[in-house]
């Protein structure tokens, strides 16, 4: 039978095509119940999915404009980066030393490091400066497979700064193909202009900030980081009320250092996203289920920061809490930008599948950015947003470490990224 109908690109001769399936999060038994079609190809057109299946049929049943061989390689959803802190200037590896010399987070935040000392780099900045740092971020995200990235500021922490970032990730993601989706982290902690006036640090913020990222539509979402030496659970609730009142959606970092209680807040205020949740509480799972907030866990945070207490990746899928993975990319606590390795580490720490994790890293991460109508998957109708890769088989997402098996990036149904060695 000859090809009957024309198509703009046709990817073909897969090991396997994988991906999750569904426009809301997967949760309990389900998250690891992904559609693998052996010998698979994706039929893409105007920028969308056509059809997923054998590469005989669909190579008989369309004619491409243009053609990618997979050659035997795993074919993926792109990934999905939940959470990252993308807009900085400078690096901390001064503070990954002390780590290692045994000083904790806490006790360097306390000594003048940790968040604050990336406040200069950022204010002092040109918004240019930053765009061009960030532009060479999402080339890396693009050439580890990463696709859409939650992109938070929370370096400048004044009402100019922080807009001066969002128009940075603004702009960054209309100019190059990773697709950026802004979140507001003005309260991320206390600048050192508002140590001793915190109150007034939270009136700027619900008063200033909230309703210029609204008015402005510069960001969809308002984030709080919530803890003992940061911003305690009332004022994380003031914080998150004013951002809910100008319209803004919420994301929130909780129960990361201390068990506050952060994760029942998250789930009382109608976060989209609670994220971190090492120190969650039986009773912060059972709320974040009741509630349907995604858990959004980074589990190369506590590795990075020489922290034992893991986040209850199991016990939250078990709850049935949807669950996502992220990098928590920073210069601080986590400097990684790889999905795959944080893949990886979701099985080893959390003891989820291959199909778990890919899961967690593509749709359910997708569904915390209320995207994954859109993206996270590979189905009908959804945004060609695809992976080629050098893997056997989906067992090797989470088996292989330490190695890039991107070969190809697909964005909008084009080809966006290229290895230039594959297998290298």
């Amino acid at each position: 039978m000859s090809a009957s109908q024309s198509i703009d690109l046709l990817i073909h001769g897969s090991a396997e095509v994988v991906t999750p399936l569904g426009q809301a999060a997967l949760t309990g038994a389900g998250l690891g119940d992904v559609s693998v079609v052996p010998d698979g190809a994706v039929a893409v057109d105007d920028g969308r999915v056509l059809e997923v299946g054998r590469s005989a049929d669909l190579q008989n049943k369309y004619a491409a404009h243009t053609t990618l061989d997979a050659q035997g390689g795993t074919v993926l959803p792109g990934l999905v980066d939940a959470h990252t802190h993308p807009v900085f200037m400078g690096t901390r590896e001064a503070e990954f030393e002390l780590r290692a010399a045994g000083k904790t987070y806490v006790e360097i935040s306390a000594a003048g490091g940790g968040i604050a000392s990336s406040l200069e780099g950022v204010r002092t900045s040109s918004e240019e400066a930053l765009l061009g740092s960030l532009m060479e971020r999402a080339r890396r995200f693009l050439s580890l497979g990463t696709t859409t990235v939650e992109a938070k500021t929370g370096y400048g922490l004044t009402l100019e700064d922080e807009l001066k970032g969002l128009r940075v990730i603004q702009r960054a993601s209309a100019e190059q193909p990773v697709d950026f989706v802004a979140t507001c982290l003005a309260a991320h902690a206390y600048p050192p202009e508002y140590a001793d006036r915190r109150e007034d640090f939270h009136t700027l913020i619900v008063e200033e900030i909230w309703p210029a990222v609204a008015d402005q539509g510069i960001a969809r979402y308002a984030d709080v980081f919530t803890e003992e030496q940061a911003f305690d659970l009332d004022s994380s609730r003031r914080i998150m009320a004013g951002a809910r009142d100008v319209g803004l959606e919420l994301r929130m970092h909780v129960d990361q250092l201390t068990p506050l209680g952060g994760a029942q807040l998250a789930a009382e205020l109608g976060a989209r996203s609670a994220d971190h949740l090492e120190h969650v509480s039986p009773e912060g799972i059972e709320a974040l289920a009741g509630a349907g907030v995604v858990a959004t866990l980074s589990p190369l945070v506590p590795l990075f920061l020489r922290e034992s207490t893991e986040a209850p990746g199991r016990a939250l899928v078990a709850g049935g809490v949807p669950v996502a993975l992220s990098t928590d990319f920073n210069p601080g606590s986590c400097y990684c930008m790889s999905m795959f390795e944080v893949l990886t580490w979701a099985s080893l720490r959390y003891g989820f599948s291959a199909g778990e994790a890919l899961t967690a890293g593509t749709l359910n991460a997708a569904a915390s950015l209320d995207l994954a109508h859109e993206i996270g998957s590979l189905e009908v109708g959804k945004r060609a947003d695809v992976l080629i890769t050098d893997l056997p088989n989906h067992s090797h997402l989470t088996y292989e470490l330490g190695r890039n098996p991107v070969t190809a990036v697909v964005k909008g149904g084009q080809l966006v990224w290229r290895a230039q060695d594959p297998g290298a």
